[in-house]
């Protein structure tokens, strides 16, 4: 349920700068977008399908959710 919400927000946040344009929204597309990552890979490893690429996917989502972090900070 809940990556079906955030798949569902992430497409409307990049729809939307997509059709608009602009990169006003792009920090919280980033930050949604990590939170779908982790929360895909958590989901993964809770069914026992720990693998190599498991774990990278939660590294990168971390990377995404710094660097959205900063994003903020900057604006």
């Amino acid at each position: 349920m809940v990556r079906i919400i955030l798949t569902i927000v992430v497409i409307v946040l990049s729809g939307y700068s997509l059709i608009t344009q602009t990169l006003e929204l792009m920090p919280y597309y980033m930050f949604f977008l990590g939170a779908l990552i982790l929360v895909t890979e958590l989901a993964e490893i809770q069914k026992d399908r720990k693998g190599f690429w498991g774990y990278i996917n939660i590294a990168i989502s971390l990377f995404v959710f710094f660097a959205s972090i900063q994003a903020f900070l900057m604006n």
